[in-house]
């Protein structure tokens, strides 16, 4: 305690006061200079005023580290301790007498500042504490794994309400989204690469002086022909199953953006938009392509848009359909690469699809009809609550463990299919490495989702390996086309070319020098034959 005198301050008689060093510390209204200096530099850094008390550090500041992060599992010591304090108002603080009148009582910005510092800090989490928190606790990863992103019709359709009424490209972004773009695209993939892993034509095994083969800009209007048609009929299919069920997707959470839905186009623009569609993209694969093409293309607007949407309500059935549906584009390609080499033979229906050259594109339509039930069992796990609601039969919430046996079923198909391409003589030996590689990745994958059950992610982390796996495993095969690199390799490195007039004449030569050779053995003959009656006389 310190004397104070205030009888030199003012007149009066003496009077003493006694004061603590704590209240006598307290009492000051501005600290020491070298402090003020100090506290106030950092005041004016971090925006607190002069005369507010500074506070207590925050704990955000240290959240990257698992000591001071109160949220951790673990903990640390000077979380656990300042948890202590803030969170539990009765734990006992410093005792102080009770006689003292004048003391100030306990400081509470500390305990004020406490709360709201607590409360920040539980409401912002970093990206890597979320993930661990989905990681360990099982029923709220589920929750989170139902969250899909949007699709390209549902961006396309936000983008589309978000422009003027009357603009051009409100339409155009809204009958984009008929077309489901991404799904439209993938098809488009799957067709090209069939049509780009074809055989090379025996023609080029032939004299070119003596052959005519096809040019370049006949096999370039093909494609052009082929992918255009292709596009256009699936963009048919998807309007048309859009079209038939829109009071069912606006149930899902997955399709309730799309345009018929929120009424940004009428269905009697769908319908004409359905048809113009299928008759231009039929019309162009005629006249491009072949018949059998075009005959292929139709069945699959058929069967996508009458057999498998309606029968999604009905039998469980609806996903081999839809996997059928899947495994026709590649064999359209395959038609239309065979049906450019017609003088060969390859002049009818049955020929395209039921002769000995036909075995490459039903084992790319077959890798397509495997394909689909691990990646469409996998997304239809994550949302198979709202399939229920909607009143969709899947397996996924039918018979969820027959949902992932299948899954697994044909992920292990698709090793045989991949073997045969190269069997059969379309790839070459870097497509058996490469596809082992993708299918086991797949297998991998959908093993987890059948042990697992759909749980801890596996349905998800099947979905994307679903996606990368198929892109990888089409460009692959045009990499590794039988024959693709043999004429690359002559033109890089200068290898000469058997030349068959080349042959001939070393055949001439050869004949040439063993009749010489005849002769001259018949003239030494002859003259040994003259030289012993010579002899003998």
């Amino acid at each position: 305690m310190l004397p104070l005198r205030s009888a030199i301050l003012r007149p009066g008689p003496p009077l003493e006061v006694l004061l603590c060093s704590r209240c006598l510390v307290k009492s000051r209204p501005y600290p020491p200079s070298a402090t003020r200096g100090f506290w106030s530099s950092s005041h004016r850094r971090t925006g607190i005023a002069d005369n507010q008390a500074p506070s207590a550090f925050h704990k955000t500041y240290f959240s990257a580290n698992r000591l001071y992060d109160a949220s951790g599992l673990k903990g640390g010591f000077i979380s656990s301790f300042a948890s202590a304090n803030s969170d539990n108002p009765a734990t006992p603080r410093t005792s102080q007498p009770s006689s003292d009148t004048n003391a100030n009582p306990p400081d509470s910005s500390e305990t004020a500042s406490s709360g709201p510092i607590s409360a920040e800090s539980n409401q912002i989490e970093l990206p890597h504490r979320r993930r661990k928190r989905l990681k360990e606790s099982a029923p709220e990863n589920d929750k989170a794994e139902h969250v899909m992103p949007l699709d390209a019709s549902a961006q396309l359709s936000n983008l589309s309400s978000a422009l003027p009424t009357t603009s051009i490209r409100r339409k155009l972004a809204a009958y984009l989204a008929l077309t489901k773009p991404r799904l439209s695209f993938l098809i488009l993939l799957t067709t090209t690469s069939a049509y780009g892993m074809y055989p090379i034509s025996t023609l080029l095994a032939l004299d070119p002086a003596m052959t005519p083969l096809p040019t370049l800009s006949t096999s370039t209007l093909t494609f052009i022909y082929l992918t255009t048609g292709t596009f256009l009929s699936c963009c048919s299919a998807n309007t048309l199953n859009m079209m038939f069920e829109p009071k069912y997707d606006a149930l899902m959470s997955r399709t309730r953006n799309r345009p018929l839905v929120r009424g940004l186009v009428s269905r009697r623009g769908a319908l004409l938009f359905a048809i113009g569609t299928a008759v231009t993209g039929l019309g162009l694969l005629y006249v491009g392509t072949n018949p059998t093409t075009t005959a292929l293309s139709a069945a699959n607007i058929f069967l996508y848009a009458f057999v498998y949407t309606p029968l999604k309500r009905i039998s469980v059935i609806n996903t081999w359909v839809g996997a059928v549906v899947g495994g026709i584009p590649p064999l359209m390609g395959w038609v239309a690469a065979a049906g450019q080499t017609a003088t060969t033979g390859h002049d009818t229906w049955r020929d395209m699809l039921f002769s000995e050259d036909s075995i490459g594109g039903w084992l790319l339509g077959g890798i397509l009809f495997a394909w689909q039930f691990p990646h469409f069992n996998a997304l239809s796990h994550l949302i198979r609550d709202e399939y229920k609601g909607a009143g969709y039969r899947m397996l996924a919430w039918v018979n969820p463990a027959q949902n992932a046996r299948v899954a697994l079923r044909y992920s292990v198909l698709m090793f045989p299919f991949s073997i045969g391409l190269w069997w059969v003589g379309v790839v070459g030996h870097g497509f058996l490495v490469g596809s082992t590689l993708a299918n086991g990745w797949l297998v991998r994958k959908a093993y987890q989702f059948w042990r697992l059950q759909g749980a801890q992610g596996s349905a998800r982390g099947l979905f994307w390996a679903s996606i990368w796996q198929l892109p990888i495993l089409l460009v692959g095969g045009l990499v590794t086309k039988k024959g693709l690199w043999d004429g690359v390799w002559r033109n890089v490195f200068g290898q000469p070319e058997e030349d068959e007039d080349e042959y001939l004449y070393y055949e001439d030569t050869e004949e040439a020098s063993d009749d010489s050779t005849l002769a001259h053995g018949g003239k030494s003959s002859r003259s040994s034959s003259r030289a012993s009656v010579l002899s003998s006389t």
